[in-house]
């Protein structure tokens, strides 16, 4: 006697979280694009800082001192939350996808409208660990960090360059390589590390 209205206010709570949950996947998604846009456009008024200071060389040097590791440091803090968004994100469309299959027992025929291959699936986050590290070379992350990597890979170039007297561009910008490459690998390696934290702890609830 009572199971049904417990049936009809289980899924009006249902239908609300699922709203909510689309409305937190619609902010996150927003939120992604305004921080990478932030980045992008304080990393264009940097650069067109630089081109009005290249004219002297006693500004130049200062300048790029002082504006490059700032960016770079806004790059890093840009990164973190990407990565972090995204994988909040993940949690959001897994959420989704339980309240989905709660929809695909309401009636027989409901399987044909709430299919999983039509949607997403509980274990989005693990599969994405398990497709390995190329999954994670398409992100708004890897965007950032990429960019980012060679910010302080031309910060470093520079530097190298104005230590040895301008005499070794070739070195510098070798040196200016090797570390955007090696803050690259450090990026892969923490944006893996921190997806799996967010799985296990969905793996835990």
């Amino acid at each position: 006697m009572d199971e049904q209205p417990h049936r009809s206010e289980l899924m009006s709570a249902l239908t609300t979280e699922h709203f909510v949950l689309q409305t937190a996947t619609s902010t996150s998604v927003s939120e992604a694009a305004s921080r990478a846009s932030l980045y992008i456009m304080s990393l264009s008024s940097v650069l067109i800082a630089m081109g009005f200071v290249a004219q002297t060389h006693d500004a130049f040097v200062p300048f790029v001192a002082t504006a490059i590791p700032g960016l770079f440091v806004l790059g890093v803090f840009t990164v973190f939350r990407l990565v972090d968004n995204a994988a909040e994100n993940l949690q959001f469309l897994v959420g989704m996808a339980r309240i989905r299959g709660h929809y695909r027992t309401l009636t027989p025929d409901a399987g044909a409208y709430f299919a999983p291959e039509a949607g997403r699936w509980p274990e989005a986050t693990a599969l994405a660990l398990r497709r390995g590290p190329l999954t994670f070379f398409f992100t708004p992350a890897s965007m950032i960090a990429f960019v980012n990597s060679f910010v302080a890979g031309t910060g470093v170039a520079l530097l190298t360059n104005e230590l040895l007297g301008g005499g070794r561009i070739g070195l510098a910008v070798g040196v200016g390589v090797t570390i955007a490459a090696f803050l690259m690998v450090v990026f892969f390696a923490f944006q893996r590390w921190r997806y799996r934290v967010f799985d296990a702890d969905e793996f835990r609830r």
